[in-house]
């Protein structure tokens, strides 16, 4: 039996039950859309613009604005990624446009990103279909037989050094130019990667071009790095904890899996509201179609949510060096532990 299912008979209410109990808070407001838009939008360009103008006075204040203006532009990911799940607005075209839009502010071609990221969500916590839109991850078994370079490899993708400094750069700035290898077969997802490049190509030549291309890249770098790495750990410390749920075959289940694989990242308010109440993700992959805006409503009516898979911002620092699957102990484990057992 899964450890979700164990936690399941605690609390009284099964994963499914708690799925339809979150089926009213599924109703996006469009005016409460519209206000978190432009709350988001307009302090992220008037941070850009005072990134800028602190350039005639000191890097550093620049730097300021800009590490400020990184945190919105998290912000945006948030609302292109409800708009991927057609949350935002109750008109899928809406959805569609504004995630399009939202995108060339990502560098994150909207429907290539929306395939991935729905696969993930179908496949969360499921050993038998792993590697689409997630955090690659190995159970014990698996990177023992592995050889030397293998091994090797695994550890140089999950240090702190690539996962959250050069994996952002490379998924961003490279990666995300293309559609991944799985769609390029599917003109749509060509036309969403080069509609997107276009846009953005577009944008940085303008700014280049009014600007210059050294305020440019001091204004706006610093602001893509830091953002792509916090967008990065937030994704990795959601389902890379020490006790999430992972099954294989018959013993998977989805709604024990997205409620019981996901944690529920319990951030002080102003993190909370800066990251769009992703981190209460296990209610989010049990209902992705929950507007952001609207999870906090669940967990104040629903207060058996708190807990299950609470994860604190101190707690998730050690997360970094769970990197392996054990399925006997059902958790994650350092390499360390796993090779010594």
């Amino acid at each position: 039996m899964s450890q979700g299912m164990n936690q399941t008979q605690q609390d009284e209410t099964s994963a499914k039950d708690w799925m339809r109990i979150l089926l009213p808070y599924r109703q996006p407001k469009f005016g409460r859309s519209i206000f978190e838009i432009a709350i988001t939008i307009i302090p992220f360009v008037l941070l850009g613009v005072a990134a800028y103008w602190a350039l005639s006075i000191h890097f550093g204040l620049s730097l300021v604005f800009s590490l400020l203006a990184a945190g919105f532009l998290v912000r945006i990911f948030i609302i292109q990624h409800d708009c991927s799940h057609g949350a935002f607005f109750k008109a899928k075209t809406l959805n569609t446009w504004v995630g399009r839009g939202l995108g060339v502010i990502t560098m994150t071609p909207f429907a290539v990103w929306r395939r991935a990221h729905l696969i993930h969500h179908g496949a969360s916590g499921n050993l038998d279909n792993r590697g689409v839109g997630d955090i690659h991850m190995l159970t014990v078994e698996e990177y023992k037989a592995r050889d030397r370079k293998g091994r090797l490899a695994y550890r140089l993708y999950r240090h702190p050094i690539v996962m959250f400094i050069i994996g952002p750069i490379y998924v961003f700035l490279i990666a995300q130019r293309l559609p991944d290898k799985f769609l390029r077969g599917e003109m749509k997802y060509w036309f969403s990667a080069m509609g997107t490049n276009f846009l953005i190509a577009l944008v940085i030549g303008s700014l280049i071009y009014f600007f210059g291309s050294i305020s440019f890249l001091l204004v706006y770098g610093p602001m893509v790095l830091v953002a792509g790495g916090l967008g990065i750990w937030m994704f990795f410390v959601q389902h890379q904890f020490e006790e999430p749920v992972w099954d294989a075959g018959e013993n998977w289940d989805r709604n024990e899996a997205a409620l019981f694989g996901s944690s529920h990242y319990d951030l002080p308010k102003p993190l909370r509201w800066i990251t769009g109440n992703i981190g209460i993700h296990h209610v989010h992959h049990l209902n992705a179609r929950i507007p952001f805006y609207r999870l906090t409503e669940a967990l104040r009516d629903h207060p058996k949510l708190v807990n299950i898979k609470r994860l604190t911002f101190w707690e998730s620092l050690k997360c970094v060096r769970l990197k392996l699957w054990d399925e006997k102990t059902r958790k994650l484990v350092t390499i360390k532990t796993a090779m010594a057992a």
